[in-house]
């Protein structure tokens, strides 16, 4: 899917707990690719694992004390999610009528779902490989639902599924913690957290069609296990970025991945300007002797995360930013 040259767009969350505002922000500042906000300062439902907790299908969570905690039944934390989410639907319905472009949507992913949600027992769902595999297939059945409910609002557009794995990292190299906090769960093999993440590809592509975007906010996204799940795009925060990651970005470039590259801070600072925002991409895509041709199309502008923690007037300030940056990339790509 081509989204245009010199686009931008946000990760995820924004502040505040007004929807309609968020909405309004969002599809305001973000033409060519606006996105459905997460707003968690409203409180446990509204944050990304909630959300998308209220999505799982024939699988309920609650919230305990330590985090969220798969349940028997729904009860009232799902049902505060799953209300949150229709009521953000219904705002960003309201501000996209007649729209026809890309807008993205987000959901966590299986892997970071699995490191957060708990079993019965205390232990993260990671900790069981048939537990993961059933949090994957929920989590399938309700993106499909999820994708088509966004479908029907925004009939015009064109839907990218975004999937938050901010603990992919952990789960590859065996870095999330158990409950008592003294050891860590085994890592996953690389061909079972690939094979997962091909699994919601697949669901993406049937209810879109397009395969979807996976976001990062963690130091070392495998982007090569990304690029061969088949994933349209990596999100990531380009300030932790590393020469070691080098080679792998090239490849994945080459073989059509776009970048969602994140330059700007999500939360309140000052502000370079638009073309020194982006002035390591420029020197990056020399450096890996890519054609500054290919540079506007292949690379999207966002913030480094979420802006949930900034304040009203800089996340703002922070879209706006992005939007000026990614321009400045289209018209003068070296």
């Amino acid at each position: 899917m081509s989204w245009g040259a010199g686009v931008a767009t946000g990760v995820g969350s924004m502040p505040g707990g007004d929807a309609r505002e968020a909405a309004k922000t969002v599809t305001g500042s973000l033409e060519a690719l606006p996105y459905l906000p997460e707003l968690p300062a409203r409180g446990p439902g509204a944050d990304m694992i909630g959300r998308t907790a209220g999505m799982l299908v024939e699988v309920y969570a609650r919230v305990e004390p330590s985090g969220w905690r798969i349940g028997d039944r729904p009860g009232r934390d799902t049902k505060r999610a799953r209300s949150w989410l229709g009521e953000d639907l219904d705002a960003l319905e309201e501000y996209t009528q007649g729209y026809e472009g890309a807008l993205k949507v987000s959901a966590v992913g299986p892997w970071t779902l699995a490191a957060a949600l708990e079993l019965r027992g205390g232990e993260a769902a990671l900790g069981d490989p048939g537990a993961c595999r059933d949090l994957t297939a929920s989590l399938a059945e309700g993106l499909r639902a999820h994708l088509a409910e966004v479908r029907r609002r925004v009939p015009g557009a064109r839907v990218v599924l975004q999937l938050d794995e901010p603990s992919l990292t952990a789960v590859l190299t065996g870095q999330v913690r158990t409950a008592s906090g003294y050891r860590t769960y085994r890592a996953v093999d690389r061909a079972v957290v690939e094979g997962g993440l091909r699994e919601l590809v697949t669901v993406a592509r049937e209810a879109t069609g397009t395969a979807p975007v996976v976001h990062s906010c963690a130091p070392g996204v495998p982007f090569g296990l990304l690029r061969r799940a088949g994933v349209e795009g990596v999100s990531f925060d380009f300030t932790l970025f590393t020469e070691r990651e080098e080679e792998a970005v090239g490849e994945a470039v080459e073989a059509g991945t776009k970048l969602l590259v994140g330059v700007v801070p999500g939360v309140d600072g000052p502000l370079s300007d638009p073309a020194g925002s982006v002035m390591g991409v420029r020197t990056l895509w020399r450096r890996l002797g890519l054609s500054p041709g290919t540079l506007a199309e292949s690379v999207v502008i966002t913030p480094t995360c979420g802006l949930a923690g900034a304040s009203p007037a800089y996340a703002r300030t922070a879209l706006a930013h992005c939007v000026r940056a990614a321009r400045s990339l289209a018209d003068n790509p070296e």
